[in-house]
């Protein structure tokens, strides 16, 4: 589906869409209506009970120019940028499969004009939420295929084509991370993850690649450890964007990549197992935000690393009991193999503290059960060792709407993972295990670094649809990151 922005309506709309606030309908302008026709649509949203509320829809049909057209009230709500983009998905749900082709927005029906930034990401909203992945499907009824394809937003307020350049980018990350979460295991692997990401370097990005030999003599064998027990081979994905020219990086993102999680010998309930596709959501997030920043030219330097490995259980598969020795030389007794994210992001810091030395660090990973159990599936856990760091990056989720809720740390927790027989257990007890995680990950972070780490078990995949996203994928983090970077890093 594509966005469009016009001064007039074009002549193959087969819906026009008027936005309207919260309890202003009775403020409604025609637009390029007759006025007559903007009486009925307001005559068929009393009858509809429509109030405006920002997602809210009002349809009525209406002769125009001699066409029956489709004629739908929007709410906008107050008018927030966060309305609009609820707005917008809610117009692109109604209409994706709907049969129409065009559908026109009349932004001249507001009372007032909104901002550039939310009729920007009124469009955003819209093209996120029309973003499926049917590749494998062979069969499906003609009810069900998306027909939309272009969006028309007629008069936008100045500056919305050069904000919407930013959502865009934004938008075509998510998109990356959604098809990469969507893709089964046996499509989306090490090697094949490695292959998508080759896409960004027309962009730019630079990529440099460790396979497991580079990274055994680098003594990532904890990274190792979890990738042992597959046919696949294990990467380290290296993507650096220079956007100030050569340079150290202002910061790293550093993403869990388990391309599938069995749980290795410590298998996990059958039941459900095939969702852990996604458990590369974390990776997935990183490579979005780095495509995302790429594509809108970020005035920053940013380098992403993925651990990219597959957890299985062969009988050369890591056993609980076994002790490894990660990069930074400390050791682990694994007490169960299906606590592996941890294991690839340890020495995938490491590996970027020694390397590159940036002084800001994000990791993301689907990491904890608990978390879902924590935040449920409204925010991702927020962990860090820096208060400026962590207000930063709730200030970015609250306005790009990937909204993050800090969890705490504390040496009481730390030592929840001290082992008997190694430098540290990967597990604690079953309490606070999204803390003894993130614990377990301080544990790599050097002195003077300042870093976070998101756990976003309870994000990558959603059960039900949301504002910008359908059943599925929902390519959480990419908006947060970028974000991030544009209120922190850019000048």
């Amino acid at each position: 589906m594509h966005i469009k922005f016009a001064a007039e309506r074009p002549a193959d709309a087969e819906v026009i869409a008027l936005p309207v606030e919260k309890n202003a309908i009775d403020r409604l302008q025609s637009g390029s209506l007759e006025a007559e026709i903007g009486a009925m649509a307001r005559e068929a949203a009393a009858a509809n009970r429509f109030e405006g509320e920002a997602g809210s829809v009002s349809e009525t049909f209406a002769r125009v120019d001699g066409a029956l057209l489709r004629i739908v009230l929007l709410g906008v709500g107050g008018g927030s940028e966060t309305d609009f983009e609820r707005a917008g998905g809610a117009l692109a749900a109604r209409f994706i499969a709907s049969g129409a082709k065009s559908v026109a927005v009349e932004f001249g029906a507001l009372s007032a004009a909104p901002t550039a930034k939310a009729a920007a990401r009124f469009a955003a909203g819209a093209s996120q939420k029309a973003w499926r992945y049917d590749v494998y499907r062979t069969k499906q009824s003609e009810r069900s295929k998306p027909t939309l394809e272009t969006v028309t937003i007629i008069a936008a307020p100045d500056g919305t084509d050069a904000a919407w350049k930013g959502f865009d980018a934004v938008t075509q990350g998510m998109a990356l991370t959604r098809m990469l979460v969507s893709e089964p295991a046996n499509k989306l692997y090490p090697e094949s993850f490695v292959d998508h990401a080759r896409t960004l370097e027309e962009l730019g990005v630079e990529l440099t690649v460790l396979d497991e030999a580079e990274m055994g003599k680098l003594g990532m064998n904890a990274l190792l450890g979890v990738s042992q027990g597959s046919v696949r081979e294990a990467r380290l994905l290296v993507m650096r964007w220079n956007g100030k020219g050569s340079g150290d990086p202002d910061l790293a993102f550093v993403g869990k990549g388990v391309t599938f999680d069995s749980g290795g010998i410590s298998l996990k309930p059958g039941a459900g197992m095939e969702d852990m596709k996604w458990d590369m959501g974390g990776a997935g997030a990183v490579i979005g935000a780095m495509k995302a920043l790429a594509l809108r030219k970020a005035n920053a330097n940013v380098v992403g690393v993925c651990g990219l490995v597959e957890n299985m259980p062969d009988g050369n598969a890591q056993r609980p009991g076994d002790v490894v020795t990660s990069m930074s030389g400390q050791t682990i007794e694994v007490i169960n193999t299906d606590a592996e994210g941890r294991l690839v992001l340890c020495d995938a810091l490491c590996w970027v503290q020694q390397t590159l030395k940036p002084k800001t660090i994000i990791d993301l990973a689907t990491l904890t059960g608990a978390m879902i159990v924590s935040l449920g599936h409204e925010q991702a856990g927020l962990f860090s060792n820096d208060d400026s760091l962590a207000d930063e990056l709730t200030a970015a989720g609250k306005a790009s709407g990937d909204q993050v809720w800090r969890m705490p740390l504390g040496e009481a927790y730390n030592k929840l993972l001290d082992s008997p027989i190694a430098d540290m257990k990967n597990v604690g007890p079953r309490a606070a295990g999204s803390i003894t995680a993130a614990q377990f990950l301080q544990r790599f972070i050097e002195d003077g670094v300042r870093w976070a780490h998101l756990d976003i078990a309870g994000m990558a995949w959603a059960d039900k649809a949301g504002p910008n996203y359908e059943k599925g994928a929902t390519g959480f983090g990419v908006r947060l990151l970028d974000r991030f970077v544009a209120d922190n890093f850019e000048g």
